[in-house]
């Protein structure tokens, strides 16, 4: 059985230039979580359905959310309100972000996104803190 440490995941941010677009890792991620991909289930039940059970069929995809925690940095390029995560969600960019996990194979998911919620935390005896919620736009690449 193989298993694999999440430490060392990355989420990176797309620069959205072509032909060759540049990643950009954002800073000082401590919790990823997401996507969480799901499908809708069309009722396609009809009068002769076998023995009156409910039948389906497959319908839309959604690729669902991803959230993660950051130990928040208000200058950090990534993180900044001119060039960072809170300019995308002002813009309301659909950004190009890759998800990279640590394993042997480098899996790796690319998606784009939109930042639909920054929530930075400050409490008193702990450390400067957001939580970022990408919500994905489209077919994801899963490789």
């Amino acid at each position: 059985m193989t298993t694999n440490a999440a430490y060392g995941t990355l989420l990176q941010q797309g620069d959205g230039a072509t032909p060759t677009e540049a990643f950009t890792t954002i800073a000082q991620v401590s919790n990823i979580s997401g996507p969480g991909l799901s499908m809708d289930a069309l009722d396609v039940t009809h009068h002769s359905s076998t023995a009156g059970w409910r039948e389906f069929i497959g319908g839309l995809m959604d690729g669902g959310e991803i959230t993660i925690d950051i130990l928040y940095d208000p200058v950090a390029g990534t993180h900044d309100a001119s060039t960072g995560l809170i300019k995308d969600m002002e813009d309301r960019t659909v950004r190009n972000f890759q998800l990279v996990f640590p394993d042997a194979g480098t899996t790796t998911w690319t998606i784009s996104a939109l930042v639909t919620g920054f929530e930075p935390s400050a409490p008193i005896d702990g450390s400067l803190t957001a939580s970022v919620t990408l919500k994905l736009s489209g077919q994801p690449t899963l490789a």
